[in-house]
């Protein structure tokens, strides 16, 4: 009998919560989960009461020991070299985007993982989106038409979100924090997957007083070809969280709204949402759920799933650093 595959979770913040709460409710015969390890005694109280009956460990290194693969939701500037302590142990990697803030060692690190065949994958939930397979689903039946141009909107009332106070101390940050390397690199991701390689063209970015993170940025670019628009910024919707990702074609408009909404431009000129459009909030666990599937499947080394590969990570990297240096 096949064993259920152990997955251990480096960093209880909020994406290492937001995954392990999904994988105590997974079928137990193909994904468990290990425990986790957060170097904060303040993070693995929380971890110990929100899970008290849940392994945790002291190193990591322990807990990499009890793992088939491990979550890497760490702060950015620690995943590659845990990235890489887990691989050297033999185990698969799920890392959180974005892969690195360091472009040089971000590179380093990918050629020595693909040329080790490392089993590792990047974390951008779109490669498991409901509302991706529904735009592919438009497109695949022609109500695009040829794409002529992609449009990426991103609006925050106030940077970090609410929900994400607790890491306010490197999310606001320059060196590790932004909303381009947190959000805009998830749009830069569908855009690279679904539409072709990018190229930048243009770019700016604004930054406040101090070192706190960008509150504006914008750029042209070219994917497979096509023309490609970004702006982003804070303090422009009353939203917490606003975004678009917009496709132009030659026979009308599709777009995905808000992270999980998937929509077609009518006759009328009225946006209208996919059948049975749900909004992120509903829709995030039945996603991760999707996603644990497919780490479990490359941990035990198959080729079903199409989760974001190091070098589609390396590549988003590369674009968002490029906009951040200004």
């Amino acid at each position: 009998m096949t064993q259920p595959i152990r997955l251990g979770t480096i960093g209880y913040g909020i994406m290492g919560e937001r995954l392990l709460r999904v994988a105590h409710a997974h079928d137990p015969s193909v994904l468990v989960s290990a425990g986790a390890w957060d170097p904060s005694a303040e993070a693995m109280a929380r971890y110990r009461k929100d899970f008290p009956d849940a392994p945790s460990f002291d190193t990591i290194e322990a807990l990499i020991a009890a793992s088939d693969v491990v979550h890497v939701a760490s702060p950015p500037a620690y995943h590659l070299d845990q990235l890489e302590q887990a691989v050297a142990a033999g185990l698969a990697v799920h890392c959180e985007k974005p892969l690195g803030v360091d472009v040089g060692k971000s590179q380093a690190v990918v050629q020595r993982m693909e040329a080790a065949g490392a089993r590792a994958a990047v974390n951008f939930p779109f490669t498991a989106s409901f509302a991706h397979d529904q735009i592919n689903t438009w497109r695949a039946a022609g109500d695009l038409g040829e794409l002529e141009r992609v449009e990426i909107e991103i609006g925050f009332k106030e940077w970090p979100r609410p929900w994400q106070m607790d890491a306010v101390s490197w999310l606001d940050r320059r060196a590790q924090g932004g909303y381009t390397r947190e959000v805009v690199s998830h749009f830069l991701f569908a855009t690279l997957r679904q539409i072709g390689p990018i190229t930048m063209h243009q770019h700016s970015v604004t930054y406040p007083e101090g070192e706190g993170s960008e509150t504006a940025c914008s750029a042209e670019m070219t994917a497979g070809g096509v023309p490609v628009s970004l702006t982003g910024g804070v303090g422009t919707t009353e939203k917490p969280d606003h975004n678009l990702w917009i496709l132009h074609g030659s026979k009308g408009k599709l777009r995905l709204r808000d992270w999980a909404i998937a929509e077609k431009l009518g006759p009328d000129g009225e946006w209208r949402e996919a059948e049975g459009a749900r909004p992120n909030e509903e829709m995030r666990p039945l996603i991760l759920k999707r996603q644990l599937d497919m780490v479990a499947a490359m941990a035990r080394g198959g080729t079903g799933h199409s989760l974001a590969s190091l070098r589609e990570a390396f590549e988003v990297q590369k674009l968002v650093e490029t906009i951040l240096a200004g």
